[in-house]
């Protein structure tokens, strides 16, 4: 069962539109494929009873409505009420799974409680609805008050339920605690449906959905991307992942190649950002860094596992930095469909490296651009090298560039102002080469490139076209700064000259 859209959306700040509720609901059921969802808590808002409405209306018309299942609470008919007039068929009802919580919250004993769970269950199934029974503070009830917990299954194995939960409702739980505690109950009730709920406080909510099902238990619940109070619930993919490698005789219907797609869906409407590091659905979980592992990969996949990307719709990427190394490289330019000399693809592999020491993020769309200005820039005797710079620009200020540069072994270091950094930048340029008596080619055309997707820290490549004695020339420059590339491809100008 996911519960994304009642347990999840108790992610401090976050709160999904009905049309969001119906879309997750829809991908989930019919693309993740899911068994059950749960998607609200009962009585909570009219803008929870019309989400409500709108996914059981289209799960009724697409013979879903079974799998749909809302949270209730032990109030008399208020909850079964809310069900009728929400169009729902499946309640999850909340009741208390610990003597503390029963004795404390409620005020009340056991006698009251189970006869107070009867009637709303007797209440539901007279109206046509299907009841499972949470038992809230389950993992506390075995840790403190295990003969109430015995004393309450005693009681439900009577009742007509389909399901009994048993949520970890504070994730505290070890993951030997859990295959103690449920394997016990599975003993003790072989004719009941036991669900697992468990949350992450402890980050061990994927081990102990993993122990669970090792216990015995017909069914877990999970959150898309983990999402949940606090530190959030047992994640989908995690668990999904972790079953299907460790546990291949238990079989469920969850589609992996969806994963992915409904882990970004849920990110984008939740607006809580995946951690790139997070398995399975994270930014860098199938990304090589190191060029000793990229060099292993190409070496009969020496650093390959089962949790292979494709099966989840992703595919295995070689990161770009300090740390490449020539391996990586070449990873990449192979899924671009480029080749290499050895020599260029060392000079390549140099200027990477360096753009990582700057902590500059390089991505593969960025790599056509680095080995245009290698293969540019190899060509280019340097007579001409601009030492220094400082660039200003200030508010209600003109812009103004210090420049130190040398032509052919003489220095040579001028200030001037201009309507841009650029600009400035040029006419510093000029007044040393008056002083050359030298004459600068005239700027015809200034365009500027990022990569598709680029951020605002891209590699932007800025390609200058010049005329000099009637003949016309382009020089391109690299740089994550839209005025230093343009920088260096003015000094490269001044190199051809």
């Amino acid at each position: 069962m996911d519960t994304t859209l009642r347990d999840g959306e108790q992610t401090s700040g976050v709160s999904f539109s009905p049309s969001e509720k119906l879309t997750i609901a829809q991908v989930l059921l019919t693309e993740v494929k899911v068994d059950r969802i749960e998607i609200a808590s009962a009585r909570v808002s009219e803008g929870e009873l019309a989400a409500v409405k709108a996914i059981t209306k289209w799960a009724k018309t697409n013979g879903l409505l079974n799998k749909v299942e809302v949270l209730t609470f032990v109030d008399g008919d208020v909850s079964v009420q809310w069900m009728l007039q929400a169009g729902a068929k499946v309640m999850n009802l909340l009741t208390k799974g610990s003597l503390n919580h029963l004795t404390h919250q409620l005020k009340k004993k056991p006698a009251e409680h189970f006869a107070d769970v009867a009637e709303v269950i007797a209440l539901a199934r007279k109206k046509g609805l299907d009841c499972n029974v949470y038992l809230e503070d389950w993992s506390n009830g075995m840790r403190h008050s295990r003969d109430y917990v015995y004393q309450y299954l005693d009681f439900l194995q009577h009742q007509p339920v389909k399901r009994v939960m048993l949520p970890d409702t504070l994730g505290v739980l070890t993951p030997g605690e859990v295959q103690e505690y449920i394997s016990e109950i599975v003993q003790r009730y072989p004719q009941m449906h036991v669900d697992f709920h468990a949350h992450n406080d402890y980050d061990l909510g994927t081990a102990n959905v993993l122990e669970g099902v090792k216990a015995g238990a017909h069914g877990i619940h999970l959150t898309v991307n983990g999402m949940g109070e606090r530190a959030g619930n047992a994640p989908l993919a995690s668990a999904i992942a972790v079953l299907n490698d460790f546990l291949p005789g238990v079989k469920t219907a969850v589609s992996e190649k969806s994963l992915y797609s409904a882990s970004k869906l849920v990110e984008t409407f939740s607006g809580i950002r995946i951690p790139a590091n997070k398995p399975v659905v994270g930014d860098n979980v199938f990304t090589q860094t190191a060029g000793i592992h990229a060099d292993g990969d190409k070496k009969n996949k020496l650093y390959f596992s089962d949790l292979m990307p494709e099966r989840f719709g992703r595919q295995r990427l070689y990161a770009l930095g300090k740390t490449s190394g020539k391996a990586n490289i070449e990873n990449n330019l192979h899924q671009l469909g480029i080749q290499l000399s050895d020599a260029n693809l060392k000079k390549v592999t140099q200027r990477i490296i360096e753009l990582g020491d700057k902590k500059e993020v390089v991505t593969q769309a960025d790599l056509p651009y680095i080995i245009s200005d290698i293969l540019d820039s190899s060509r280019i005797e340097e007579k001409v090298k601009i030492e220094n710079y400082v660039l200003t620009h200030s508010k209600n200020l003109h812009p103004s560039v210090t420049l130190r540069i040398s032509v052919e072994g003489e220095l040579f270091e001028e200030h001037s102002q201009g309507d841009g950094q650029y600009d400035a930048f040029m006419n510093a340029l000029k007044k040393v080469y008056k002083k050359k008596k030298r004459e600068l080619p005239a700027l015809t055309d200034y365009s500027v490139h990022i990569p598709p997707g680029g951020k605002s820290d891209a590699l932007c490549e800025t390609i200058i076209t010049w005329s000099f004695q009637n003949k016309e020339f382009k020089t391109r420059g690299l740089d994550s700064d839209q005025t230093v590339s343009a920088i260096k491809a003015t000094q490269k100008m001044l190199n051809l000259i």
